[in-house]
């Protein structure tokens, strides 16, 4: 995984084509100018390496299977963000109470829709946005209290079910909070889950409501109504959909301003309300799912409590100032976390999408901006796809510039590389040389976080150099809250996730079978426990899986299982160096890491995306790739081949071309023999979570993937 791309400078600089006499001139610059530079750093400000090498995290005894806990937290562990507020209604009351009259939730105007018909004769819809509207502290907390008074109204009861099935957006938050508030147990569910997992959790759940937007109601729910008897109620966030005939006998449509309105005269009546208990169910959370069908992940509320006052404690001067872009899938840990995270230190929280994140988004009309640009944020959270997709974007634009600007920009970002490697800042080169590439997410970033799945060092130092900001890269799961560690911001190594949080600890278990043992030398190796208040309660209906992958210990904290294998650096930092899921025994006896093959390859400038593949029956791996289609083009066009872009995906001689490329990417990367695909199958078609083949968190989908490219291992593996 990757852990196994080195953190050396050297490894991951840029190519230059300059004079060799000119190179030695401004190699003699650039060292005057480094040494009048470090002579004020010394003096004025600890080395970041200094700090970078400081012990993070240490046992807490000398059994090789000790728990690792954070310095900060070797006494005890952190459950509560602040005194005497253990459930999450109580956090935003507090919050609301401080910040009563900030800014916390904002969203833009559309002021103008339009179709644009491209070249190919597709209609892509295009929108001009004005600017962000926001609300208060003080207008939220009104707006849940009436909203969940409102749902009383139309009968739901404390400690039941009631679904949210809805983009990113203010209106999600504010059922969340109205749902807190009233002790009704919230079950989230991805935009992009299929309709048969949709029925599967509305029906494991036994849902009478659902709030949703009037988009998803009619190109989701619609069809599916009918498969999910119970169901009573649907809210739209939105307004009211255009046409209600369709539905079965009994299910009702409201607008949540309608469901508010209700709520109003209930308040007005006096009406009291079910306050929730530390250990009750906050969230039912759905995972999308790499693997079968999506459980449902029972978050208490005491869990997210916990989660997010570790996190919290890993955002240096995290306050009013602070501003939060929301894009990713509210019905993620992730996202849901770090809001949270903001929504209780004062910051506001602005709404986008990936159609309008930046002003390139697909959904952005030429000329007008995109919402980095209007929002100018501080905070961001990504998971690898997309801090990939913006790797590649602007290395092409690179290779688009003349050779003086290409040549200047190279300098520059190697420069910077190894003065970051050195601890040191670069104010010349963040000015004149990185702020067009800041700008690209508003120019404002100061940390962005990371998760959801690896990050390679390439894309990491990518990150750091032109956004001139620390990449926070964290690991957990939905079952952990989305808590087990974070990197320190001035921490720059790259290849791993930091120490453990200050709200859990986590140990390593020996994997015998996959040669991983706590009592390895120089570093202990094994599969990763995490324990603490953060871990939850378990799956939804699913006693045995809870008891598979959860326990309790003497002590009665509780352990989650994750299945990934780590390394323990000597300052108390988490490495992910397998998964149990990804380790496939050849025919010959050999152990090969999927994941270990996948991000030594996927940073390929003619690769957006590949799954590796392998079984015991057979002696080599195989792989599925999703080719970079300008990439492709330009390879095809020097090797004299034409055609159209399927026609280029399903050449055999375009497949053997690209095999070549990944194989002296995989010898670079040092993959043995047996870990370097044989044969490839190129997709024209991307992955995306609409296909079914990746995950909202971009992870792939193993399963499903094996399934839809199932000819292809058949004809690869020989037996066609």
């Amino acid at each position: 995984m990757n852990n196994h791309a080195s953190s050396k400078p050297s490894t991951m600089k840029l190519k230059q084509t300059i004079n060799p006499i000119l190179l030695y001139f401004i190699h003699f610059i650039v060292f005057i100018y480094t040494i009048l530079t470090y002579i004020p750093f010394y003096f004025l400000s600890e080395s970041r390496q200094e700090k970078s090498n400081q012990i993070k995290a240490k046992p807490v005894n000398s059994k090789p299977d000790s728990a690792f806990r954070s310095i900060n937290s070797l006494d005890s562990l952190a459950s509560l963000l602040y005194p005497g507020c253990d459930t999450l209604d109580k956090v935003f009351m507090y919050a609301k109470n401080k910040f009563k009259d900030k800014k916390l939730l904002g969203t833009r105007e559309i002021l103008n829709e339009e179709d644009e018909i491209q070249p190919n004769g597709k209609i892509f819809k295009k929108v001009i946005l004005g600017h962000y509207n926001w609300l208060s502290y003080e207008d939220v907390f009104l707006r849940a209290l009436d909203f969940g008074n409102g749902l009383q109204m139309l009968g739901q009861k404390p400690k039941t079910n009631i679904a949210i099935f809805c983009e990113t957006r203010a209106e999600w938050m504010i059922a969340a909070q109205a749902c807190f508030m009233y002790n009704f147990q919230l079950v989230t569910f991805y935009a992009t889950l299929g309709g048969p997992a949709i029925v599967h959790g509305l029906n494991e759940t036994e849902v009478t409501n659902i709030i949703t937007s009037k988009e998803l109601l009619q190109t989701k729910l619609k069809d599916i109504v009918s498969l999910v008897p119970r169901l009573r109620h649907i809210i739209t966030v939105d307004g009211k959909p255009p046409t209600w005939s369709e539905f079965p006998k009994g299910v009702i449509v409201h607008t949540m301003a309608a469901v508010q309105a209700l709520g109003v005269k209930a308040n007005v009546e006096n009406k009291s309300h079910s306050k929730p208990l530390p250990s009750d169910i906050a969230v039912i959370m759905y995972t999308s799912g790499s693997t079968g069908i999506p459980k449902g992940v029972m978050i208490s509320h005491s869990n997210i409590i916990a989660a997010i006052t570790g996190m919290a404690r890993r955002i240096p001067s995290l306050g009013e100032e602070d501003v939060y872009i929301g894009y990713l899938p509210l019905a993620h840990v992730l996202e849901l976390s770090a809001e949270l995270v903001c929504l209780s230190h004062g910051c506001r929280i602005g709404y986008s999408s990936p159609q309008t994140l930046a002003d390139q988004s697909s959904k952005i009309k030429k000329g007008s901006k995109g919402d980095t640009s209007m929002l100018k944020p501080t905070l961001m959270a990504a998971v690898p796809e997309i801090m990939d997709r913006i790797y590649k974007n602007v290395m092409n634009k690179v290779n688009e510039m003349n050779s003086f600007q290409r040549n200047l920009f190279v300098l520059a970002y190697n420069y910077k590389m190894e003065q970051i490697s050195k601890g040191r800042s670069t104010p010349l080169c963040d000015r004149f040389v990185f702020r067009n590439v800041r700008r690209l997410l508003g120019g404002n970033i100061r940390l962005l976080l990371c998760g959801g799945a690896p990050l390679s060092a390439t894309t990491q130092r990518f990150m750091n150099i032109c956004f001139c900001c620390p990449v926070g890269q964290g690991y957990g799961l939905t079952e952990s809250t989305g808590a087990g560690t974070i990197t320190e911001v001035w921490d720059y190594n790259t290849g791993r996730v930091g120490a453990p949080l200050v709200c859990c600890e986590i140990k390593l278990k020996n994997w015998e079978e996959g040669g991983y043992f706590n009592t390895d030398k120089p570093h202990p190796r094994g599969e990763i426990l995490i324990g603490g208040q953060n871990v939850t309660m378990g799956y939804y209906k699913n006693e045995a899986k809870t008891n598979a992958d959860f326990f309790e210990d003497e002590n009665g904290q509780r352990w989650l299982c994750t299945g990934d294998i780590g390394e323990f650096d000597p300052d108390g930092c988490l490495k992910i160096i397998d998964r149990k899921k990804d380790l496939v025994k050849l025919q010959a006896g050999e152990y090969v890491s999927l994941g270990k093959v996948e991000a030594a390859l996927k940073n390929l400038p003619l690769i957006d995306n590949i799954c590796a593949y392998a079984n015991s029956y057979h002696s080599y791996v195989i792989g599925f790739v999703v080719p970079n289609q300008k990439e492709l083009t330009e390879l095809a066009r020097t090797k004299g081949f034409m055609g159209t872009w399927e026609e280029l995906c399903n050449s055999s001689e375009m497949e053997n071309e690209v095999l070549k490329v990944l194989s002296e990417a995989a010898i670079s990367a040092s993959l043995e023999k047996f870990e370097i695909p044989m044969k490839i199958r190129l997709s024209p078609d991307p992955w995306t979570p609409e296909t079914g083949l990746v995950t909202d968190a971009f992870k792939l989908k193993r399963k499903e993937l094996k399934t839809h490219y199932q000819a292809d291992i058949e004809r690869m593996y020989g037996r066609k």
